[in-house]
């Protein structure tokens, strides 16, 4: 983070880099990001939880690795990097968590869900493998006792809904209303 305001250095990640494709996949990291927020908020989820659905990639638009960084073998590893990012620029746990355990949750459902596994795209299939696979048994009871765990696995689902080709969303300025409403 620098010395300018969270908000105005999310608008400026996805002004510089929200025009990328979102790895692999047929939409933008912002179409994704706008996507995710509005499942998030045509669900009725909180203002958090809609803020996390908008933000839970952020850590893709932090670091410098290509676009097709899972395409190479690297995990980016953008879940841990984002929430913390977020973290530093301020905001609670109730955003950053669902975001830093929605990568978990990924591994959680195919471990415990084998149709899960089944409508993951191509690209997700492969950030699956880079990150760790399937949740084992002692990986499934740790996730499930986290208290955001619920959040991560409604998070996930709209991150999963969130590659739609030409989706009609709300603007970003709509949502980082609600992003600066949660903000500490």
């Amino acid at each position: 983070m620098t010395d300018t305001s969270p908000l105005t250095e999310i608008r400026q990640l996805y002004e510089q880099h929200g025009a990328g494709m979102y790895a692999g996949e047929l939409v933008t990291q912002l179409e994704h990001a706008l996507q995710a927020a509005h499942f998030a908020e045509q669900a009725g989820e909180s203002p958090s939880l809609v803020a996390a659905a908008l933000l839970h990639d952020v850590g893709h638009l932090t670091h410098s690795f290509d676009e097709d960084c899972a395409e190479q073998g690297i995990d980016d590893e953008h879940e841990a990097t984002g929430a913390q990012w977020l973290h530093e620029a301020g905001f609670g746990p109730d955003v950053t968590e669902p975001i830093r355990l929605h990568v978990p949750a990924k591994r959680y459902l195919c471990a415990v869900d084998s149709a899960y596994f089944e409508q993951l795209s191509d690209a997700s299939r492969l950030s699956l493998k880079l990150q760790g696979g399937p949740l084992d048994e002692s990986g499934v009871e740790r996730f499930r006792s986290n208290r955001f765990f619920e959040a991560a696995v409604r998070l996930r689902g709209f991150d999963e809904q969130a590659k739609q080709v030409d989706l009609k969303t709300p603007p970003l300025s709509h949502f980082m209303e609600i992003v600066a409403g949660v903000l500490s």
